[in-house]
């Protein structure tokens, strides 16, 4: 199952894209998609339904982040070895975790701002992690049942402002648009392994990141189970659970960042594909 929000920014309605690929509505069934809704109680309730008894939604309406009323987002760093080796630091011996302001979720085609004074901003596609019951210490056997689904995620990144500015990675993560999420939460009946899904993006047109969420250091129950010991997961948290190679302060002979007028194109099988337009602040 597919769920989605469609809708001007903050008036977002919650929908459902059914096997033909058209948005129906879930307005008249259910407030949004969030909190109980995310449950496998709330999630049984919508598979059950029949796609056509719902509402159609006209033409490509925009479409938002596909889960609201986050308390968090948090994200894990350096989980390819690989792209480890790029950034010229050790393979992590235990998750690095840090956070990404709220402020920075948007829609999964939303344009990408650069904020003043950027000159190092860059991208990173990432498999998301959907929260759908509270997790607090849960084991790795047990991380899954508080799963709701997965979706795709760019956890663009200012390079400078993260690395050069006073050791803290949060004020170079957490810029306004600086997390595309989307285009749908996928539930995790649809994708029993996420451990074995191919991912990429193109900047231009041009293939800059190619890996597999198989080269993860840490999966997504060591994950869910060792943030949940720190910090209390809740319904509709997002984590972001690290990228592959190919970001543009791994590139040789020199890195290369974004600038106003490109665009990014990046997907993960199963999940789909954003595009953004990269714009100047």
């Amino acid at each position: 199952m597919k769920l989605l929000r469609y809708g001007p920014p903050g008036l977002e309605k919650p929908g459902m894209l059914d096997s033909s690929g058209t948005i129906r509505d879930l307005s008249g069934i259910v407030p949004d998609i969030a909190g109980s809704v995310l449950s496998p109680e709330g999630l049984k309730r919508l598979a059950a339904l029949d796609p056509s008894s719902l509402p159609a939604v006209a033409g490509r309406p925009r479409l938002g982040p596909p889960v609201s009323g986050m308390k968090q987002l948090l994200c894990i760093g350096l989980n390819y070895a690989d792209h480890a080796a790029e950034a010229g630091m050790p393979i992590p011996k235990e998750p690095i975790l840090f956070l990404k302001a709220n402020g920075a979720l948007c829609g999964p085609d939303d344009d990408v701002i650069i904020p003043r004074g950027s000159s190092k901003t860059d991208w990173e596609v990432e498999l998301c992690i959907i929260i759908g019951t509270t997790a607090r210490g849960v084991s790795e056997d047990a991380a899954l049942d508080h799963v709701a689904g997965y979706a795709v995620g760019n956890d663009v990144s200012e390079r400078e402002w993260q690395l050069e500015r006073g050791g803290t990675w949060d004020k170079g993560k957490g810029c306004d648009s600086f997390g595309p999420v989307g285009p749908w939460l996928v539930t995790k009946d649809e994708l029993p392994d996420p451990q074995a899904l191919p991912m990429f993006l193109d900047v231009d047109g041009q293939r800059m990141q190619t890996g597999s969420t198989a080269t993860m250091i840490f999966g997504v129950k060591q994950i869910v189970s060792y943030v949940s010991r720190f910090i209390t997961l809740h319904p509709g948290d997002i984590i972001f659970t690290g990228t592959p190679p190919g970001v543009g302060m791994g590139m040789k002979p020199a890195p290369v960042f974004l600038k106003p007028g490109q665009t990014m194109r990046l997907g993960i099988a199963g999940l789909g594909e954003q595009n953004q337009k990269v714009v100047g602040a």
